[in-house]
């Protein structure tokens, strides 16, 4: 198939342009710039254009170009789909929009979330905006046939990335660091609601697979692990691999946000809610999908990787001296 990825360079997008490769398809990339941690893939052809600035210059870029399958990694508001759905009406058999599982019902009111749980995250913008794209691209669908396939990833890690609840997504070693310093960083809650941590090679399978998929037109899915782990787990699997007695703060997550406003998203809108997903829908459409490597196993490969890649070892001081903060004024008001 001819491919068209909107990224390809980042944790998500990089494994899927990797594997698109590996199966031979023609793979285009566009974006604005490469990317240190996730180069395009050797036999990728990198179109370069920033696709937030004027249109104009992409429909120049894409003129004489049809493609199989588009697939946005970089959409994250109704502007944004409303220029894609103008650049690639008549250009593409399928445009897959990457959404988000944080678009989900909070808090949830069942434990199985499925495709038809609703969408509804009065507390995190960025879900309510992928909710609205999801609106805008199903309502093309229905008035026009616009070939909408929507993909809803949760939290999706790979080697440069060490997922926690309470950490620093840009600089992943800061927690790590934190760790191995033996100072105390903060889990969520009691620390047994249940999260689900997916190695973005195994969703590449997933995706992948769905491409070419008439059937999956007009259809969302989410792609996740089917394993299962409570944060106290997942943390006690890092402190384990490190060597390192465990020292951890559970802190509520209303707490941590009256002093981090953006844990009112992160948190309370996604990472304090249990969450358990059914991939029955994703297996039937692609019956390779399985995800292969559990948290204990993409955990040793993330920091086998840091090792090696000494100089992503970055630490975020602000985020440092926030978690600092937040536990010492949690440990006066409860000695």
């Amino acid at each position: 198939m001819k491919l068209l990825f909107i990224g390809g360079t980042g944790l998500i997008s990089s494994a899927c342009a990797e594997l698109a490769v590996q199966q031979g398809h023609e793979l285009f990339l566009l974006n604005r710039s490469s990317s240190a941690k996730y180069p395009a893939p050797k036999h990728a052809t990198t179109l370069q254009a920033d696709i937030h600035a004027d249109s104009s210059p992409l429909s120049a870029l894409l003129a004489g170009h049809r493609f199989d399958a588009v697939v946005d990694f970089i959409a994250f508001s109704p502007q944004d789909i409303e220029r894609d759905i103008s650049l690639f009406r008549g250009k593409t058999d399928q445009f897959v929009f990457i959404s988000s599982a944080s678009a989900y019902q909070k808090p949830v009111k069942n434990y199985l979330i499925t495709e038809e749980t609703p969408l509804e995250n009065p507390f995190w913008e960025y879900s309510r905006n992928k909710i609205a794209c999801e609106e805008k691209l199903m309502n093309e669908y229905r008035a026009s046939g616009f070939p909408v396939t929507i993909i809803r990833p949760s939290h999706t890690y790979g080697p440069s990335q060490i997922p926690f609840a309470v950490g620093s997504w840009l600089n992943p070693w800061t927690l790590v660091n934190r760790m191995k310093q033996g100072k105390p960083v903060i889990v969520p809650g009691d620390g047994t609601s249940l999260w689900v941590l997916t190695w973005n090679e195994d969703f590449a399978v997933g995706l992948l697979g769905l491409l070419g998929n008439k059937k999956a037109i007009g259809e969302a899915f989410h792609v996740t692990s089917d394993e299962v782990l409570s944060w106290n787990q997942i943390y006690l699997e890092a402190y384990q691999v490190l060597g390192q007695a465990p020292n951890v703060v559970h802190i509520p997550s209303d707490f941590i946000a009256r002093f981090d406003e953006h844990a009112v998203g992160s948190l309370i809108g996604d990472k304090s809610n249990s969450v358990v997903f059914d991939n029955s829908k994703i297996k039937r459409f692609v019956p390779e999908y399985n995800c292969k490597v559990k948290w204990s196993e993409g955990l040793r490969r993330s920091l086998a990787w840091f090792e090696a890649h000494p100089q992503f070892q970055t630490i975020d001081g602000e985020s440092n001296q926030l978690w600092d903060k937040i536990i010492e004024a949690y440990e006066k008001a409860i000695p």
